[in-house]
């Protein structure tokens, strides 16, 4: 226990309550909180880390992609191959950190559950240690009543992607893919197992797909008016950004 926790100061920071800081340590803890990880139960490989990113570290990168990407209304997308900003850089940098401590040192990765498996990990080994992490990375702005369509990443892309949100919240669905096809099956009563899985994003969150999440299911997000209901209210919706990191697959 002791070495996790100086682990977790070493890469995050002292918590919020420690008190007479050194000014680096202060600007070092407002940079990003302890990852806390959830595991979306009904997918495999599906993960959620909400507050992934504090709120300045949030707001300066809004202003590092807008100014730097989005300059005029009219940019609603940007790609980058090969060579990463170096706040992409950093992003995946703390992705790999956060991973590892939830995999690795927050319980070990083959310690057993109660049920008499083995601990599920976020992200295999050979896909968390690969160099680099993510060499592609495409950010969207969205505007109110704009979403994309139910799809599968592009399979030039490895398995382990990982979606970063800013700014508005919103509800991504995931519907399996029907095998031998590719339409997306709503739930009802011809299809009584085939359903959409909600899950929140909201400002700083990180979703990584890797396995079943990235090859078998679909994910979508739908922002006309009446599809962002979470918990029976309609989410209000205003910009949001998201910045999506690959990794492409090598040609030999």
């Amino acid at each position: 226990m002791e070495n996790h926790e100086e682990l977790l100061r070493e890469v995050f920071g002292e918590s919020s309550d420690s008190e007479d800081l050194d000014p680096q340590t202060k600007h070092h803890q407002t940079r990003d909180p302890i990852p806390s990880w959830e595991q979306i139960k009904e997918i495999n490989g599906l993960w959620l880390c909400r507050g992934f990113l504090s709120p300045q570290h949030q707001s300066s990168l809004v202003s590092a992609v807008l100014n730097g990407w989005f300059k005029e209304d009219s940019h609603n997308q940007a790609m980058r191959f090969g060579d990463l900003p170096a706040w992409a850089i950093e992003l995946s940098s703390s992705i790999r950190d956060a991973v590892f401590l939830e995999d690795h040192v927050s319980e070990p990765i083959n310690s057993v559950t109660s049920n008499g498996g083995t601990k599920p990990c976020i992200l295999p080994s050979n896909l968390l240690w690969r160099e680099p992490l993510f060499d592609q990375l495409i950010v969207n702005v969205y505007h109110p009543g704009e979403g994309i369509c139910a799809h599968v990443d592009l399979m030039r892309f490895e398995d382990g992607i990982g979606i970063l949100s800013l700014e508005s919240s919103c509800v991504m669905h995931f519907t399996r893919v029907e095998e031998g096809g590719s339409d997306i099956v709503e739930h009802h009563e011809n299809h009584p197992l085939t359903t959409k899985v909600p899950v929140l994003l909201t400002a700083g969150s990180l979703v990584i797909m890797s396995r079943e999440a990235r090859y078998l299911w679909k994910h979508e997000i739908n922002r006309k008016p009446g599809f962002q209901m979470w918990e029976g209210q309609e989410l209000m919706q205003e910009r949001r950004i998201s910045i999506t990191l690959r990794k492409l697959c090598q040609v030999d």
